[in-house]
Parts: structure tokens; C-alpha cells; sequence
């Protein structure tokens, strides 16, 4: 009764939309990905490329001059936090500093003022919102109950390397009883080894990504909640748990928190969305090893099963409107030489490829690119011996280190990142080491190198305005919005 409520309720909230939308065209571009891809300065780019005028070949409204202007307006959604472009910009631009990482949801509208092809003047609305893509991996949730979630968190819990880190937890564990009298001291202990554990699989160590509930590793107003002070146990019984019992207490908080973080973060801000770009640093799971990289492939895989892919149609509009575009960006392509770009999208193609399959089957579009929102890097060729190796160029962030070397955070350096192999599954198998590259400290497994490097530094043009240097950013919005301005 509850779901049928539900998409009632999502079916009326989409036709008052789609009314509006008619006379208003409108995309709602949903920006996501997990930890330290890349949103917010893939968005402040995008934004500043846009009002400002970026150098946009591939997009072709802009490069064309159809587009007459576009500017900020006011968000629609008063009780969501607005996107704070003019700080991000600043720290990028005046301050050579990377913004925060995405810790909330907020939004940012941007209006275009555009021709047509056929010569006429219009407006399209473009709504970005912008969330983390820890929340996305708790949408499953919603069809599990706490013995599923349970049994699977222990169960990946229980495999390598995980197992190692999960130790102080399992050990605390296997001194609970399911069906003991409640007890709060008990859940706190239990919740609080598990979201230490989480933290460790997400640690540039290991780069593990699915890690739901998204919300243990970001709690924001929730944290020390009981909807957040729940962990699974080690259930050897079937059917319901004994009333009073420690068991019913983690599975009454559990529903809370579908209760009132996921079903929420679905209804008002998921369902809502007409086209998505799912932002993926595949470079820190490469750098981690193929423990990482099946880790990120089996969350690939539960974030795209999470849209509501297919054809935007006038009948699914009406009734629920559904993602009919879908972009997946590995990000940080500066970080390669271009010769390494194209071999970087393979291996996010290989590692979503299931995924993306079911999405086009349905009618989607699912692109995938190698792309740096901006740009720090510059390229080189520098000579080793009788070998002259395709390095990048950039200053380093303070404290990242490489051979021994400590950088200062003001000193450019040239690094050779190492070769992406032809074949992905290289990279998934342990036993194979075909390819070169630069050892590293944080992975007995990855023969590659990939430094944090601080933003460049900007020129002004004549009138007074800098052009935030990019990667394939334009190809980015010609697919999610270049239709829309037709």
C-alpha cells in the first residue's frame, strides 16, 4: 500500500511539472558520483562555461553563437541549499584551492537564452542538482528488508581486503546475541565499529565504493541518531525477531532510516530528474588494485540499476518521468597523457558494461568519456635513459609524496604516470603485470601513479574574463543539454 501511495503521489507531482515544463522547458540535470570525483568543480566549470562563455568547440549551440546569454536566477526549491558558485570559482580561480567535497544536496539554476535552428528565440531552463553519490547507493535499500541488508553487509564484510579492516567490528559481533533483550550501549558500539570499518574501505588505500548506507559516512543533522545507530548481525535464525529484542531494535532503525533519509531523497529529488551524469574517479581505484576495481564495477552496477531508464516519452512524463540520458565521465583525465585517454574510457565501458547494456535496451542514451572539468596538467615527453616517457606537468598539493620526494605545494614536477593497458581485464587481475608504470606506496597492487596537483594558474583575456581550461568538458554538455537547443 505504501509503494502504491508512493508512485500516486510521484505520478501527481510529475504531471504539475510536466504542465509547468510545456510552456517552460526545463532539463533538471542531476550531477553525482562517489566520494572525490569531482562534482563540485565539475559543476562550477560547467556553470562558469556557460555565463561566462568557455572555449566550447564541441558544443555546438555555443560555438555556433546561438546562444545569446545565460545567467543565474533563483533556485525553485526553497528548502534546498543553493550551490555556492561564486566561493567555488574564487577558491579555483583567486586561490589555486580545489573546492569541498559534495556533503549535501544543493542546486543551482542557470536560464539560457538561445536560437533555435530554425531562427526563432527561446529559453531553456537548466536546474542542477547536485548530490552525493553515497545517497544513490542507498536507493536498493528500498527493496530490502534488514535481514537482506544484513546477510549481504556481512557477506562482502567477510571477503578480502575487506576482511582485514572489518576485524575490531566482527570481533564485537560475535559477542552479540540477535535475540537479547535491547540494548543502547550495545547498538552504539555495534554502529560505531561499523562506520569505522566503512571509513577504512574508503581510504585512498583501498578505494572501495560500495559502502551504503551512504549516510553513516556523511551524517550531516542525523549524526548520533537513532536512525543512524544500527549495524547488522550475524542472524542465524529465520522468520520475525523476538519483541524487545536487540534484533527488532536494529531492524526498527533501519526502517527509520529508509523512513526518513531514503524515501525522502528519492521522492523529492531522484524521481525528479531528467538526465544524470554519474562522475567516476577510476583513476584512484586503478591506483588501489583490482580488489578496488571489482568493488567500484559492483557499484557501477547498483547506481545505474538505480535510474528510471528509458525514452522520455509524453506519456512518461505524465506519469513518471524517467532518465532518458545518461553520462558516465571518468574523471581527472589531466592526470594522463592524452595518449592514455581513450584506454581510460574502455575501462570505465568495461567496468559498466552490463549495466549500460540494460539502460540502452530500455531506450536510453549512456555515453562514456574521459574528462577533466578542469584542467591542472600540461603534457611533456621527458627522457629516462634511452626512453622518453609522456609525462604531465603540474604542481603537486602539498604533502603528496612520490619516490621518497615531499612536495611543497608551489613546485611544478614532471610525472610519468604509467601506461593504461589495451585490455581492462589487466587491470582486474592481480597476477597480471604486463604494463608500466611508476610503483606506488598505498598499493601492493597498482603499478601506476596518480598526484593530487593544485589548480592552474589562470590568464585574463583582453576584456577582463579567464577561460577555465578543460578536457572534453563541451562534448559533456553537448550530449546532456545540446538537444535542448536545437
Amino acid at each position: 500500500m505504501d509503494e502504491l501511495i508512493e508512485q500516486i503521489r510521484l505520478a501527481t507531482q510529475a504531471l504539475a511539472e510536466f504542465s509547468v515544463h510545456l510552456f517552460n522547458p526545463t532539463i533538471r540535470l542531476g550531477v553525482t558520483g562517489l566520494s572525490h570525483a569531482g562534482k563540485t568543480v565539475f559543476i562550477t566549470a560547467l556553470v562558469h562555461g556557460l555565463v561566462r562563455g568557455g572555449r566550447f568547440p564541441v558544443f555546438e549551440a555555443m560555438a555556433t553563437g546561438r546562444i545569446a546569454r545565460a545567467y543565474l536566477a533563483p533556485q525553485p526549491d526553497d528548502a534546498v541549499s543553493r550551490f555556492d558558485y561564486e566561493n567555488y570559482i574564487d577558491a579555483l580561480a583567486a586561490k589555486r584551492l580545489w573546492p569541498a567535497s559534495t556533503r549535501q544536496i544543493s542546486e543551482l539554476r542557470v536560464v539560457v537564452d538561445y536560437q533555435s535552428l530554425n531562427g526563432y528565440q527561446r529559453t531553456l531552463t537548466l536546474d542542477i542538482v547536485d548530490y552525493p553519490g553515497e545517497w544513490l547507493l542507498d536507493l536498493p535499500l528500498l527493496t530490502k528488508s534488514y535481514e537482506e541488508w544484513a546477510s549481504e553487509s556481512l557477506r562482502l564484510s567477510r571477503q578480502l581486503p575487506r576482511a582485514d579492516l572489518a576485524k575490531h567490528w566482527h570481533q564485537h559481533l560475535a559477542t552479540l546475541d540477535p535475540n537479547a533483550p535491547e540494548n543502547e550501549q550495545e547498538a552504539l558500539t555495534a554502529a560505531r565499529l561499523f562506520t569505522e570499518y566503512l571509513k577504512a574501505c574508503r581510504a585512498k588505500n583501498y578505494a572501495m565504493s560500495l559502502l551504503p548506507p551512504g549516510r553513516f559516512l556523511m551524517p550531516g543533522e542525523l549524526a548520533n541518531t537513532p536512525a543512524l545507530t544500527f549495524a547488522p548481525l550475524d542472524l542465524s535464525t529465520e522468520g520475525p525477531p523476538p519483541p524487545g529484542s536487540l534484533w527488532a531494535m536494529m531492524r526498527r532503525r533501519y526502517e527509520s532510516y529508509r523512513t526518513v533519509v531514503v524515501r525522502p531523497f528519492f521522492r523529492d529529488h531522484f524521481a525528479r530528474l531528467d538526465r544524470q551524469i554519474v562522475l567516476v574517479d577510476a583513476l584512484a581505484a586503478i591506483n588501489a588494485g583490482p580488489d578496488a576495481l571489482l568493488d567500484l564495477q559492483h557499484a557501477l552496477d547498483q547506481v545505474l540499476d538505480c535510474f528510471q531508464m528509458g525514452r522520455r516519452t509524453l506519456l512518461s512524463a505524465l506519469l513518471r518521468p524517467r532518465i532518458d540520458r545518461i553520462l558516465l565521465a571518468a574523471t581527472k583525465a589531466d592526470h594522463l597523457h592524452h595518449t592514455s585517454h581513450d584506454r581510460l574510457e574502455t575501462i570505465l565501458k568495461r567496468l559498466t558494461q552490463n549495466s549500460t547494456a540494460k539502460a540502452e535496451l530500455a531506450g536510453a542514451q549512456v555515453d562514456v568519456i574521459a574528462l577533466a572539468a578542469v584542467r591542472a596538467t600540461r603534457e611533456a615527453m621527458v627522457r629516462r635513459g634511452r626512453q622518453q616517457l609522456p609525462c604531465v606537468l603540474g604542481v603537486p598539493v602539498a604533502g603528496e609524496t612520490i619516490a621518497g620526494e615531499i612536495f611543497d605545494g608551489e613546485t611544478e614536477a614532471a610525472i610519468f604516470p604509467g601506461d593504461l593497458p589495451e585490455d581492462p581485464d589487466e587491470l582486474l587481475d592481480s597476477e597480471k603485470k604486463s604494463f608500466r608504470g611508476l610503483s606506488t606506496t598505498s598499493s601492493k597492487n597498482a603499478d601506476f601513479r596518480f598526484l593530487r596537483v593544485r589548480p592552474p594558474v589562470l590568464e585574463l583575456t583582453d576584456s577582463g574574463v579567464f577561460s577555465l581550461p578543460h578536457i572534453r568538458l563541451d562534448r559533456a554538455l553537448q550530449f546532456l543539454i545540446g538537444d535542448r537547443l536545437e
